[in-house]
């Protein structure tokens, strides 16, 4: 087997993407990969167990990746529009998934089946955007595996004990319910904090998500999507930040002291929208990228210091993912885009 650094980019609209060199260069697998080459991709999960295996959330459903086929395989489940997806830090076959109208489900076979999780009063459709919710992040705390947060938009903020098999929504403090992301972090004392990401600004929980205080950015705008802590470094989290969905401009930040302070990031040239996310990986915390809604890229190589901007621009991006993967080594770069069409 080969190992290798693959990077995934889901659109909205053009399906998955796949580079094998950090981001320079993008191939989209043809219509005979296995994935419709109009789906919108909306998240991805992937375990250090199972280098080869990568699942996507879709528009259409799960679709599973195999690095050893270079195929999509769609996996029936009751889900039809998946915006959120990970998998039990402890047990790859584990996945939980988040949908659009809002509702938590867990595979226990690798996705083979599927059980709705009850959570009682979650909110399928809000009168404030007259549209559907959808769960936009699961988190799994990353020391304490029973614990699961999920945030919803238009919904809140949830939170389980149990591995996911109760749920409480926890809004006290949140000054708007439209959220987008959650973080956590230990400082050096061992202290649990909180953040999550809304519509109308960053919040903090010193109490395990029981009341939330609102922390205001010198930024002209308040709209915060993605946050996201440095794999093994809980003093730096980066915050994305713009004018809106998509908006036309926004600031990446960075926070070194548990999210007490954020200092601005420079991102090369004009933003064209809100920057989304920022992508890590434990196999490297140095090695990150970051994107804008309406597609433009950036890698940084040092932990955020610097940040490159990459020659290609999607549309619509939703979610970039990346991992070491392994693959077998007769396999051609790229072989992904010359699958010939399978006949009867």
């Amino acid at each position: 087997m080969t190992s290798q650094i693959e990077v995934y980019a889901g659109t909205a609209g053009h399906s998955a993407w796949f580079s094998n060199d950090q981001g320079q260069t993008w191939v989209h697998p043809n219509s005979h990969s296995g994935m419709y080459l109009e789906a919108r991709v909306w998240s991805y999960t992937s375990h250090a167990s199972d280098p080869h295996l990568l699942y996507a959330g879709t528009d259409m459903g799960l679709f599973r990746w195999d690095e050893r086929t270079t195929r999509w395989t769609f996996l029936p489940s009751p889900m039809n529009d998946i915006w959120a997806l990970t998998q039990d830090p402890d047990d790859a076959r584990v996945i939980y998934a988040g949908t659009r109208p809002a509702g938590f489900y867990r595979s226990t076979d690798a996705g083979l089946t599927w059980a709705q999780l009850p959570t009682p009063g979650i909110q399928t459709f809000s009168e404030i955007n007259m549209g559907p919710t959808r769960v936009t992040q699961i988190l799994f705390d990353p020391r304490e595996h029973n614990t699961i947060w999920a945030v919803v938009e238009i919904g809140g903020v949830y939170r389980s004990l149990d591995r996911g098999n109760t749920w409480e929504l926890k809004t006290e403090g949140l000054v708007s319910c439209d959220m987008h992301g959650i973080a956590i972090v230990h400082n050096q004392s061992g202290q649990k904090i909180m953040y999550a990401t809304t519509n109308r600004g960053l919040h903090r929980s010193l109490d395990l998500g029981e009341t939330w205080n609102f922390i205001a950015l010198d930024s002209p705008w308040q709209y915060t999507r993605g946050i996201t802590v440095q794999p093994g470094n809980d003093a730096v989290i980066f915050l994305t930040n713009g004018n809106g969905p998509p908006g036309n401009t926004g600031q990446l930040w960075r926070s070194q002291d548990y999210g007490y302070t954020w200092h601005k990031l420079t991102l090369p040239g004009h933003l064209n929208s809100t920057p989304w996310s920022v992508a890590t990986h434990p196999s490297d915390p140095q090695l990150m990228f970051t994107y804008t809604n309406l597609g433009q890229l950036f890698r940084s190589t040092d932990g955020g210091e610097h940040w490159q901007r990459l020659p290609h621009e999607f549309g619509e991006l939703r979610t970039l993912h990346w991992r070491p993967t392994q693959y077998p080594a007769s396999r051609p770069a790229h072989s992904i885009t010359v699958r010939p069409p399978v006949t009867a």
